[in-house]
Parts: structure tokens; sequence; C-alpha cells
């Protein structure tokens, strides 16, 4: 899969179009390296102008652990090779799994000069969305031939089976704010 990043990305916007929920909080995060302050914190901050810095060989990876299965349909990555030049990512292998010893990579990315975010839709043979306790994001090759690897944001979501209250599909909770009343507990 060749992917090439658009302005017109945004995870955000999926976000709020009430069919995709980030679930990357609920999972614990991990890192093979990365150069002091520039670790997960910055990873998972929500800010493009910090990022995670690797420090040491190829490939760098990042680890996404559930505590229970989760279903994961998208994951998104930003990227900015205007800045990073050869810390850009330029192929990234995405494996998924229930822990560290049966991983199966389900899908490669090959990136050219990505800026901005880059969408990586995980589906399994069905173009079902798929159910894992485990991510790797494993980045094997960077532009220039770059031995660490920068990467400024990731987001992992799942879908929203159940799309809210609807009668006669007038009335639908379709943002954030409403579909917080779609349950009642």
């Amino acid at each position: 899969m060749t992917s090439k990043p658009s302005n017109e990305v945004d995870p955000i916007k999926s976000e709020r179009s009430g069919n995709v929920r980030e679930v990357g909080s609920q999972a614990i995060w991990s890192l093979s390296s990365c150069k002091p302050g520039f670790g997960v914190d910055q990873l998972r901050d929500d800010r493009d102008d910090t990022y995670w810095q690797s420090d040491g060989q190829l490939p760098h990876l990042v680890n996404v652990q559930f505590q229970r299965k989760t279903t994961v349909s998208d994951i998104y990555i930003y990227t900015d090779y205007k800045l990073d030049e050869s810390y850009t990512p330029s192929r990234i292998s995405i494996r998924v799994g229930s822990h560290f010893n049966d991983l199966q990579e389900i899908e490669v990315v090959m990136l050219t000069e990505p800026s901005g975010w880059v969408h990586i839709p995980i589906k399994d043979i069905r173009d079902k969305p798929i159910r894992v306790f485990m991510i790797q994001i494993a980045v094997t090759s960077n532009h220039q031939n770059g031995r660490d690897t920068h990467m400024r944001q990731i987001k992992i979501y799942s879908p929203i089976e159940n799309q809210g209250f609807a009668i006669d599909n007038f009335l639908k909770f379709s943002t954030v704010e409403f579909q917080q009343f779609a349950t009642i507990r």
C-alpha cells in the first residue's frame, strides 16, 4: 500500500462524525527506544510540534497493548517531511496479535515525503475491522536512509457499533456532545 498524506485527512473530523472513537488512551504504549524527552508523552500529546525520536537501530517500534480485545478500524500517523527530512519514515509495517510472540504483519505502508496525517485503514480479509490485544507499528526505513525516526502523533480508532438513538433516522445523536446522552445507565 502506498499512502500519500493529505491536508484533508483529519482524524478529529472522523471522530466528530460519530462513526469512530479514539481508543489509544485505553492502551499501554511502549517504544523500542527514545531520546530523553522525546517519548510516548510527546507521541500522544495532541500537538504536531512535538515528536517521538527513536535512538537505536532499525526497525523502530511503537507497541500498543490493550488490556482487553479491542476492535480497531483505523490508525492515523502524523509525520512532517518538511521539518524532519531524513528522520521521516518511508516504510511502516503494521503488525497485530495477542502478544509480542504472535504478531502478524497485516499492512505495509510506503510514504513519499509525507506532510500531515497518514490514514491507515485496518481490515481483515473480509474487509471488517479487526479485534486485537496488541498493535505494533514498525518503522522499517526512513527517507534518505536516515537512522532514527520522528513520529509526531499516532491515533488509533475503533468503530462505534451503536449509532445512537434514532426514530425513523430522523433524530440521530450525531455530535460528540449529544452522543454522551445516547444511552441510559
